[in-house]
């Protein structure tokens, strides 16, 4: 009789959904947050916020704000706010920085047009 093969470990609950895989791009340079005055810059989403039928999307995120090009604040209460489409259209660069090794695979995405409220 023959050994059936191994299964790989999963690192989640399955589903099912749509995937969207984004290679790594060029470099995002830490001199490119120098001109801006404030810049929020998430590090984690929390929740679920996305309406497939209109695009709106709304969602809990952390991170840290860049004032004067340093970073400075310590975000944890703060909501991302756009359209999905638009967002989409409004990547304006994607970093190098790809994590191959993560559960998600992402590199660093600047998006421009976002509406953030909180700290």
């Amino acid at each position: 009789m023959e050994t059936p093969p191994r299964l790989s470990r999963l690192a989640g609950t399955p589903g099912i959904g749509p995937e969207l895989f984004l290679e790594a791009g060029g470099q995002i340079a830490e001199a490119d947050y120098r001109g801006d005055q404030r810049r929020p810059h998430v590090t984690e989403f929390l929740g679920h916020g996305a309406n497939l039928v209109t695009g709106d999307y709304s969602r809990g995120a952390s991170g840290m704000w860049i004032v004067n090009g340093e970073w400075r604040i310590r975000s944890k209460r703060s909501t991302v706010a756009g359209n999905l489409k638009e967002m989409f259209c409004n990547i304006s660069e994607i970093g190098s920085d790809l994590e191959s090794g993560a559960a998600w695979p992402r590199p660093t995405i600047r998006m421009d047009g976002l509406t953030i409220g909180g700290e």
